[in-house]
């Protein structure tokens, strides 16, 4: 365990507006109970589907959707992030170096300097049977992005069923990836 916050590594987890989103606190316990220190990110749809003042309170930072201000703090230096939960229209986005919010310019530019980045979908096998969403996660993955899709990992559930899968996320499964680069 670090002795001192500043000696701990720092986890981005940047969360998309989707379904498991009201319940990224257990993955922020998860990293926490890992001796990560949580830094959460929200897209702007995002910040609706969550509690931010829970979340702030448990890592001690502010939840961060949209560029600071000059005079406000940076947030620390991402050692990994992850992007759960990740939905079409940001892997999508993400895939071609958009980045119309803060979370995504915040990724792009760390998948840029070779951050290690997970995502873990959350996503309808309408979507995920779409050609352009196929291209796109074999094009991160070429970049080095762990895409967590498919048997073993989040498997896309059948339109309209996303409240049943919300409850098995499998939330676990991105910290055995978040081995940060060196």
């Amino acid at each position: 365990m670090p002795e001192t916050v500043s000696d701990q590594k720092t986890l981005y987890v940047v969360v998309c507006a989707a379904g498991p989103a009201s319940d990224v606190g257990t993955l922020v316990d998860l990293a926490q109970g890992q001796g990560w220190s949580v830094q959460i990110m929200a897209t702007p749809s995002a910040m609706s589907f969550i509690d931010v003042e829970d979340l702030e309170k448990r890592t001690g930072r502010p939840v961060r959707s949209q560029h600071r201000t000059p005079g406000d703090q940076r947030s620390p230096k991402a050692d990994a992030i992850i992007i759960a939960p990740a939905t079409f229209n940001t892997i999508n986005k993400l895939a071609n170096g958009i980045a119309d919010n803060y979370a995504l310019d915040v990724v792009n530019e760390a998948i840029g300097l070779g951050v290690t980045t997970v995502i873990l979908p959350f996503v309808n096998s309408a979507y995920a049977n779409r050609t352009p969403f196929k291209a796109n996660v074999e094009l991160l993955r070429t970049e080095g992005v762990d895409i967590l899709i498919g048997p073993g990992f989040f498997e896309p559930h059948t339109p309209g069923a996303g409240k049943k899968t919300t409850e098995r996320y499998p939330w676990l499964l991105t910290l055995s990836r978040t081995k940060p680069k060196t």
